[in-house]
């Protein structure tokens, strides 16, 4: 289970739409501007999540997208299952293009027991939780440091 940078940029999109008023309907250019994000990287990314049922799209005079659901009703296993596939959780977090079940890496045995308990903490950990737990980390950055 390697997060891809997709998945990153997806998180931080997300959360700062968590951060915003629920219902908040945001233009993609703000938030990849605000998130210092490639936006057509995001655009596709974005897009992936609102096939999952985590974001919702309009398009229109109000175009922009907004959080599907409330925050503490959006899991991150959610998040990363609709950007890297239903299997991320099945990959090995060592040599996820060379191991499987069926052909496991050397390390494999000691991944095996440790997945399912990955799994189900990110199923308990929410977006709200996690952009909350975000503006703690941010306030005790250093000044003048890059926000990603």
């Amino acid at each position: 289970m390697k997060l891809s940078r997709e998945s990153e940029y997806g998180l931080a999109g997300l959360i700062y739409l968590a951060r915003r008023r629920p219902g908040a309907i945001v233009q993609l250019k703000d938030i990849a501007k605000a998130r210092g994000l490639p936006p057509m990287f995001l655009a596709k990314t974005f897009r992936k999540l609102t096939h999952h049922g985590v974001l919702a799209s309009y398009r229109g005079r109000r175009r922009g997208y907004a959080l599907a659901r409330p925050t503490k009703q959006i899991s991150v296993r959610e998040i990363l299952e609709g950007i890297d596939g239903r299997d991320i959780f099945m990959r090995c977090i060592f040599w996820s293009s060379r191991c499987s079940d069926d052909r496991p890496c050397s390390l494999h045995q000691m991944w095996q027991p440790v997945r399912p308990r990955m799994t189900a903490a990110l199923e308990q950990l929410t977006l709200d939780r996690l952009a909350r737990g975000s503006l703690r980390s941010r306030s005790r950055r250093r000044p003048g440091a890059r926000v990603r």
